[in-house]
């Protein structure tokens, strides 16, 4: 079949297919782009005389849309993809970012830069970066080491190979991650005879992995041999939608488990064994029952840092791992002393039948039920939270919480807020808590909106969660939102400045300096005058989202109401007071203080670093 490049891209993405438990799902829906020279006359036109069921969506900023697209399969939990196109030059390196999400993320995004020409005849053609020691060298070639699989197509046929290993790292649970295929300008326009064998139907399976006898054996030791284990559920668990036979393991058992944020919503939070949120943005149950845990098993988890309180949280001396995940990688975390590279799913059904046959009940008596009401007295304290002089953000929380739907999608990112929401909020049902937070990228909440809406099902509310500065930041997407009629709800928390990082600097003895939206000062010179105040309703009224300023608990319960009613997306200014968000609960994270400074406050600050970090596990 003779055709341009482009024009068999299109043809083989729409005719790729995912099998997961015997259940087939068209693996690309979409295309998110922004044209340019780079892109518009090769992929664009192909994209505009195409008739098949690829959907072109039109994006606002290259990162945005592929912040977007990425949200899209998390929400389709790794099953479907929108790919991101665009020119060269600053087009596609917009895009690095959100590649960079991706990966860290696990979450497959198929990303299609456009390119300078392979033939190199005009070069340097409009925003071509030229590297005097290789002309070999592209922009795209910064995909490289943030992209699970990264290639350039110089030549039509070699569009066969590159999207055969594009798709196998796309549809690999353990491999996914950002895929990068750049296409130059020049060849995405040439034709070649393509065999019809390269569009036929594919189906890529995503097979459970099984966990080896050996490693559930040497698992079951392990555990039966603890009086107090406790199970961080990770992301892996929402993927593998092992959320059933982890309630029962726990049940069974008498084994407690807390909750990443990716895992957050694999189980609901009415469940008996259900701690909430663990670590730094962790809970006081969580926490208090973590330190005392003799043996952690780590499931669908990759153990960050916030996860582990930088390796400071499992403090008891005798406390073992064991970890369970797709990937070898991850399952190798902490220097576990029992690795199960397998399925969730799978793992647990093999753990719970050898555990049967050893009548293991681990030994917590009224542990659990003890920190879970101590947490939901402090949670009820912070929920109702009064301030004289504004509105507190802990108490705006509790509004919010009490007005969404069990089936309602809540959407975060960077800041204070995912933080928060990891401690307070309770998720019923699965995949309904959508946290960026691998990467914790400003600007992925309002443009990651956008796409787990376009993955929800039909009716299900987005509401995502962001602060005026990732706002700021990158909130392109909004506009898009609009356009699809794809009504998105965004809770805009504003507190003059990126509170979390000025609560952080402020913490380590620093003072505020360059975390707070203030004036220029004339006398001072420095940025410490007023507050900046932004009407940031009427910013999104301009563009034709329905928007509500809150100021108070009863302003933003009528704003939430009536936003219930609209078919178009909707903002809700909420005007919180600084320093308001959600303390820590008993983990420590670890950053680099000054050793030298003329401030007292830092070199104390600087003391208790090091002293919290000489009983942190050192790998």
């Amino acid at each position: 079949m003779k055709m341009t490049m482009a024009q068999a891209l299109l043809q083989f993405l729409d005719n790729q297919y995912v099998e997961f438990d015997s259940v087939e799902t068209k693996f690309v829906h979409g295309v998110f782009g922004i044209f340019g020279h780079g892109c518009v006359v090769g992929l664009g036109e192909a994209l505009e005389a195409y008739r098949g069921d690829i959907r072109f969506y039109q994006g606002r900023n290259e990162q945005g849309m592929a912040l977007a697209a990425m949200a899209f399969a998390k929400q389709s939990r790794r099953r479907k993809i929108i790919a991101c196109t665009s020119s060269i030059g600053p087009g596609a390196m917009n895009m690095v970012t959100a590649a960079a999400c991706a990966s860290v993320n696990r979450i497959p995004l198929l990303l299609l830069p456009g390119d300078a020409f392979a033939s190199r005849q005009p070069d340097p053609v409009l925003q071509q970066l030229e590297n005097p020691h290789s002309a070999a060298i592209t922009c795209n070639d910064a995909f490289k080491p943030v992209s699970k699989y990264w290639d350039r197509v110089e030549r039509p046929e070699q569009l066969m190979t590159a999207m055969l290993n594009a798709l196998r790292v796309l549809t690999d649970p353990a491999a996914t991650g950002a895929v990068t295929v750049a296409i130059p300008q020049d060849v995405q326009a040439m034709s070649y005879d393509y065999p019809e064998e390269f569009f036929r139907r594919r189906v890529w399976n995503i097979d459970r992995r099984m966990p080896t006898a050996r490693a559930i054996a040497a698992a079951t030791e392990l555990i039966v041999n603890a009086k107090k284990p406790l199970i961080v559920c990770g992301g892996g668990v929402v993927y593998s939608e092992a959320g059933v036979e982890l309630a029962e393991f726990a049940e069974k058992f008498n084994i407690p488990f807390a909750e990443t944020q990716a895992g957050k919503s694999a189980v609901s939070w009415k469940h008996p064994y259900n701690l909430g949120g663990i670590g730094v943005t962790g809970n006081l149950a969580a926490n208090t029952i973590a330190k005392e845990a003799d043996v952690v098993i780590g499931i669908g988890t990759r153990f960050s840092d916030f996860t582990t309180a930088s390796k400071s949280l499992f403090c008891n001396p005798a406390v073992q791992f064991v970890t369970i995940n797709v990937n070898d990688f991850d399952s190798h975390k902490l220097d576990a002393e029992v690795s199960v590279e397998a399925d969730a799913r799978m793992a647990l059904r093999g753990l719970t039948d050898s555990l049967i046959g050893r009548q293991y009940c681990a030994g917590y008596a009224g542990e659990i039920e003890e920190v879970q009401t101590a947490w939901e007295v402090e949670l009820q304290r912070l929920y109702a939270i009064k301030c004289e002089n504004g509105f507190a953000q802990t108490e705006a929380l509790g509004v919010i919480a009490g007005m969404l739907n069990p089936g309602d999608i809540a959407v975060g990112s960077s800041g204070s807020l995912p933080g928060d929401l990891q401690r307070v909020w309770r998720s019923e049902q699965l995949s309904t808590y959508h946290m960026e937070y691998g990467f914790s990228t400003m600007g992925y909440e309002v443009n990651g909106a956008l796409g787990a809406k376009l993955a929800a099902n039909s009716g299900q509310e987005v509401y995502t969660f962001v602060g005026d500065g990732s706002f700021q930041m990158a909130s392109s997407e909004l506009f898009t939102s609009l356009q699809e009629h794809a009504k998105i709800n965004v809770l805009l928390f504003d507190n003059w400045g990126f509170g979390c990082i000025n609560n952080l600097q402020c913490a380590m003895g620093i003072g505020s300096f360059g975390t707070e939206f203030r004036y220029r000062s004339e006398l001072s010179g420095r940025m410490d005058g007023e507050y900046i105040k932004t009407d940031y309703a009427k910013i999104a009224e301009g563009m034709g989202v329905i928007a509500y300023r809150a100021t108070n608990a009863e302003e933003l319960l009528a704003a939430l109401m009536d936003a219930k009613k609209q078919t178009r997306s909707t903002l809700i200014d909420i005007k919180v007071l600084p320093k308001t968000m959600t303390g820590g609960y008993g983990a420590w994270w670890h950053v680099g203080v000054p050793e030298c400074n003329a401030k007292n406050s830092v070199l104390a600050a600087s003391s208790e670093m090091k002293a919290e970090l000489a009983k942190a596990r050192k790998y």
